[in-house]
């Protein structure tokens, strides 16, 4: 494979200077604390490249009438760029604990910025599902940056550090849609495919700057790095619990907002893309919480934090049953309401079930994490395929219930397993 070719490196441990940018990359040990600075890049990173795959939810409605798509067609591009992404998570991720992780970033920088452009200029829907596909899988590059925060992070830290990482991954999931509403609304959804494809060439300019390589903690074969995913799914109970509770969590989380702007498109809000990428401001509150949740995981524990997220998203997905019974109005304030509670649920779950998972093994942390977010955007493939259509089928109301069923789901798994799972060691 070219790709695996492409990002070959050096066998050993821990991050080396970059031969390219030895003067403003140097290597970070893993016992001193980040500079402030090595962490905006790697917050900022992980939110820019993880935005490109969530720009398209807002212009949805833009984007079908534009190229003459139906809106069960033009749903898959959610879809197939969430289902891109799962799969980039299985097959490239694991490759961080093989090559270097900078090289990573860098080749999956280049290739995400042309799949943007490719959108951006998508004649038709049959192109515009291909390069959305493509997007999916590019934009995994946000899966490289968490593991190299927290192999660069010191141990005592390491919650904190993924927390304020994933703050920017968060942040750059939810804004991306208030942004990617606005600009549709003023300048046309071509134009925001624009403008991601110069953001994620920024960022691979800054990282090719900033970024220490990082020595490989194996030889395996690409064959065997794949194949070792089932090893530690099996060997881990602790992984096991978390990806499947995080799956289930973003069943419902996807099933949201991959709905929202149709939902609202249609009566009796009649709301334009900017509207419903509005939305993204409330969910954007949530994502605050991930610094703390770290810092609460660090001191008691990842599991009670797992707990609180998943119990805060339940009750937030169930508080829109009362929507039927409200005024327009006030019905969009409930929504917006329930988006900060779930959100902020989602998010700090997450956050914890990647502290859980990074203190597994810390030679195999890119394959723990794809292990965990390949279930996750699984659940979200569900999620935005399900979602739309039951909306279609039985509205708004049966999205809710898909919603709370999978949140109470992934809540189960957090409390009433933990005794019969074996302990890691």
């Amino acid at each position: 494979m070219s790709f695996i070719r492409a990002v070959h490196g050096t066998a050993g441990n821990g991050p080396l200077p970059s031969a390219a940018s030895t003067a403003t990359a140097q290597p970070v040990a893993a016992s001193a604390s980040l500079s402030s600075g090595l962490r905006l890049l790697l917050a900022a990173s992980a939110g820019l490249s993880v935005a490109s795959i969530y720009y398209s939810q807002p212009m949805l409605g833009v984007m079908g009438s534009t190229i003459g798509a139906s809106d069960t067609a033009v749903g898959l591009v959610p879809m197939l760029t969430q289902l891109g992404y799962a799969l980039g998570i299985l097959l490239l991720t694991p490759l961080g604990d093989r090559f270097d992780r900078r090289r990573i970033i860098l080749i999956k920088a280049g290739l995400l910025s042309v799949a943007l452009l490719l959108g951006g200029m998508a004649p038709d829907i049959h192109l515009l599902l291909a390069v959305s596909f493509a997007v999916g899988l590019t934009a995994t590059l946000a899966q490289d940056i968490v593991p190299a925060a927290a192999t660069l992070a010191p141990e005592h830290e390491r919650g904190k550090v993924v927390g304020t990482v994933m703050t920017g991954l968060l942040l750059g999931i939810l804004l991306s849609r208030v942004i990617s509403g606005v600009v549709a609304e003023h300048f046309g959804w071509r134009a925001m495919y624009g403008v991601a494809a110069a953001s994620v060439a920024f960022i691979g300019v800054a990282a090719w700057r900033g970024l220490p390589r990082f020595r490989p903690t194996n030889t395996l074969s690409y064959g065997a790095l794949l194949g070792s995913l089932v090893s530690l799914w099996r060997k881990y109970g602790a992984l096991r619990r978390a990806a499947l509770a995080q799956g289930l969590i973003s069943i419902g989380f996807s099933a949201f907002w991959s709905t929202l702007a149709v939902m609202l498109h249609g009566a009796p809000f009649h709301l334009g893309s900017a509207a419903a990428g509005a939305f993204g401001l409330a969910g954007a509150a949530g994502a605050l919480g991930a610094p703390i949740a770290g810092r609460i995981a660090d001191r008691f524990g990842p599991e009670v934090v797992t707990r609180l997220g998943a119990g805060l998203t339940v009750v937030s997905f169930a508080t829109m049953f009362a929507a039927p019974w409200l005024e327009p109005n006030h019905r969009l304030w409930l929504i917006g309401a329930s988006a900060i509670g779930f959100d902020l649920g989602a998010q700090i779950t997450l956050v914890a079930h990647q502290t859980i998972v990074f203190g597994i093994d810390p030679a195999a942390r890119s394959r723990l994490n794809a292990v965990l977010f390949v279930t996750m955007f699984i659940g979200m493939s569900i999620g935005a395929a399900s979602g739309s259509l039951v909306l279609a089928r039985w509205g708004w109301m049966a999205v809710t219930l898909l919603a709370t069923a999978s949140a109470l789901a992934a809540l189960w798994v957090r409390l009433f397993p933990a005794a019969r799972t074996p302990q890691v060691r």
